[in-house]
C-alpha cells in the first residue's frame, strides 16, 4: 500500500505528539549524527532527555507532559535541578516517584508527593495561577514562533488525514507558564512548518492577533530540544533561532530540514555530548526498563 504525503506526516505526528505511546516509541532507538559523535551507543531519545534536563537548571516548578519531558525531569531532579518540583496533568504536584512512573497518571506518582488534588483544582489553581515556571511538552507540529499543533493533520476538520490526541494539558500550559520547553523527537519540514494544520496551542504572538480572550501570560516557547539541536526565542514577537546544534550536525542541514527560513545565531555552539554519568542514570536507575528510551 502506497501511503500518501499526509498519511507519512499523520503516523510520524502521532509519534511526537506528547501523550501518545508511538511517541515513547518509534525513532527512540535510532542514532542521529549527533548521537554517534556522542557514542555509538547514545540514541537520539537518550540525546534528547539529557539536554532537555539540563535546560532545566535554575528551574523550580515544571508541569511535566507525557513521555520524554517525563524523563527529563526526573534526570533533571537527579543532576541540576535536585529541588525542582514536578506538576503532573492528573493532579499530582512535587512528584518523588521511587521507581519512573509509566504515564502522568500512574499511582506511583502519588506516595511522597506534596499533594494530590482534583484537575479541575489543578488546572484553575497552579496553571491559571501562574505558578509553573516552565510547562514541558511535545506536539506534532510547531511554527517559527512557537505555536503548537496537537489535535490534527490535514486541512479538513471533519475528515483529517490525521486525528491526534488533542491538547490535554497544553493549552493551559502555554497561558498560564512563564515559559514553555518542547521537545522534539525529529526534525524535518513535516514537525518544523511555516503553517500548521490546526493551532491547538497559540502563543503570545498569535493569540494578541485575535484580539480577543485572555492572552498567555508568560513568554510562550522559549527552548526546542530536537535530534538535530536546539533552538531559542528570546522575545514574544521573535521567530526561533538555532542556537546550537549537535556534535556532528551541519547548522546547514538543520536549515534545510526546517519548513521556514530559520534563522541562525552568529554564535551558534556545540552541544556537550550525554556523560558517562549521565547516561548511567538514564539506563541503570530511572529508566532500566526502556520505558521512555525504547
Amino acid at each position: 500500500m502506497t501511503l500518501s504525503a499526509h498519511d507519512t506526516i499523520g503516523a510520524q505526528a502521532r509519534e511526537e505528539t506528547a501523550g501518545s505511546e508511538a511517541a515513547r516509541g518509534g525513532a527512540a532507538g535510532s542514532e542521529t549524527a549527533a548521537s554517534k559523535s556522542a557514542g555509538s551507543q547514545v540514541t537520539s531519545s537518550e540525546l534528547l532527555t539529557v539536554h532537555s534536563a539540563r535546560a532545566l537548571a535554575g528551574r523550580n516548578v515544571v508541569f511535566a507532559g507525557h513521555g520524554l519531558p517525563t524523563l527529563a525531569v526526573s534526570l533533571a531532579q537527579h543532576t541540576v535541578a535536585p529541588d525542582v518540583e514536578i506538576v503532573y496533568e492528573s493532579g499530582v504536584t512535587g512528584a518523588r516517584p521511587p521507581v519512573m512512573p509509566r504515564s502522568i497518571s500512574d499511582s506511583i506518582l502519588v506516595p511522597g508527593a506534596a499533594s494530590v488534588m482534583p484537575m479541575t483544582h489543578l488546572f484553575n489553581y497552579v496553571l491559571q495561577g501562574q505558578r509553573i515556571d516552565v510547562g514541558f511538552l511535545g506536539a506534532a507540529q510547531v511554527d517559527r514562533y512557537g505555536n503548537l499543533n496537537s489535535t490534527l493533520i490535514g486541512e479538513d476538520w471533519e475528515h483529517p488525514d490525521s486525528r491526534l490526541p488533542g491538547s490535554g494539558g497544553a493549552i493551559e500550559a502555554m497561558a498560564g507558564a512563564a515559559e514553555i520547553f518542547l521537545v522534539m523527537r525529529r526534525h524535518t519540514p513535516r514537525t518544523f512548518v511555516e503553517s500548521l494544520d490546526f493551532v491547538t496551542s497559540p502563543g503570545p504572538k498569535k493569540a494578541a492577533e485575535a484580539k480577543a480572550g485572555a492572552m498567555p501570560a508568560g513568554a510562550g516557547v522559549t527552548h526546542v530540544i530536537t535530534d538535530l539541536g536546539i533552538m531559542t526565542r528570546f522575545a514574544r514577537d521573535e521567530e526561533l533561532t538555532l542556537t546550537a546544534v549537535h556534535p556532528g550536525v551541519d547548522p546547514a542541514e538543520v536549515v534545510r530540514q526546517t519548513g521556514w527560513n530559520l534563522k541562525v545565531s552568529p554564535g551558534i555552539e556545540t552541544t556537550q555530548p550525554p556523560t558517562p554519568s549521565e547516561l548511567a542514570l538514564l539506563r541503570e536507575t530511572l529508566d532500566p526498563t526502556r520505558i521512555y528510551l525504547r
